[in-house]
């Protein structure tokens, strides 16, 4: 058992030291010269991507729950400049048009608190706990909002978001990126010694999907800061393993004084 238990452990434990915690977007060191604003620059090719989960919104527009993104692939580079987020999902259609009724563009928007420091609630903040939100659109529409609560978006008088998008082999890559510093009220100071929150939505316009029926992610995080960080429950797996050892280590003592017929 002790044999076995050391394996385990030596087998196990340098996978738990390099997992990620859940929840995390890892966040890669860059800088300006590498194109990073390109949806297609080589630079994307070596940065780790976090897949994230996706559901319907559980809004009460007709339809809400008939969403087709599952999920979303999310890279991070932060330079000294700007905070660079490239998202991709499958999308088998181009939707850019919105001249008729009945057509949606397909479109994206990462949320991001207002104040870093806290986490407002994930339906588009409250009134005392605001957020930012960076839009893209295949109809060629870029915003930057403030929102209080659902159906209180406002629009930055300047935007400060940058997008550019490609879609290629049935997949949406769209890269937005904003200055770290806040130039204004409400507008997020993105840190570089602290973790912050984010959370995205993807509408897909030919399956009709706009305002509230879009599929939408639980927050998630940022990891900008300082670094290495391991991942929560590492010390305490760790903790559980050494316990067994211990314990296994007691258990064969035991034994072979009780056969030798030691009390």
């Amino acid at each position: 058992m002790l044999a076995v238990l050391l394996l385990v452990t030596a087998t196990v434990g340098p996978m738990v030291v390099d997992a990620r915690p859940a929840f995390e977007i890892p966040v890669e060191a860059g800088t300006e010269d590498e194109n990073l604003e390109s949806a297609t620059a080589d630079a994307w090719t070596g940065v780790p991507a976090a897949t994230v989960s996706m559901s319907a919104s559980g809004s009460s527009v007709p339809a809400a729950e008939d969403i087709t993104v599952e999920e979303a692939n999310v890279q991070a580079v932060q330079t000294d400049q700007r905070l660079y987020l490239r998202l991709a999902w499958e999308d088998g259609t181009v939707d850019r048009s919105t001249d008729s009724t009945h057509a949606f563009a397909d479109a994206v928007a990462v949320q991001v608190p207002s104040n870093a420091s806290a986490r407002p609630p994930i339906t588009m903040g409250s009134t005392d706990n605001p957020v930012n939100v960076w839009y893209w659109s295949a109809d060629g529409t870029t915003d930057e909002l403030l929102a209080g609560g659902p159906g209180s978006t406002t629009r930055f008088q300047q935007s400060t978001i940058v997008t550019d998008a490609t879609h290629e082999n049935g997949r949406w890559y769209v890269v937005l990126s904003r200055p770290l510093d806040a130039s204004s009220d409400h507008r997020t100071a993105i840190p570089n010694d602290a973790d912050m929150d984010v959370a995205l939505a993807v509408w897909n316009g030919s399956n009709m999907e706009r305002s509230g029926k879009k599929s939408v992610s639980e927050w998630h995080y940022l990891a900008l800061g300082p670094g290495p960080q391991g991942p929560p429950y590492q010390t305490v797996l760790w903790l559980i393993a050494g316990l067994a050892i211990v314990g296994s280590i007691l258990v064969t003592v035991e034994g072979v004084r009780r056969t030798r017929g030691e009390e």
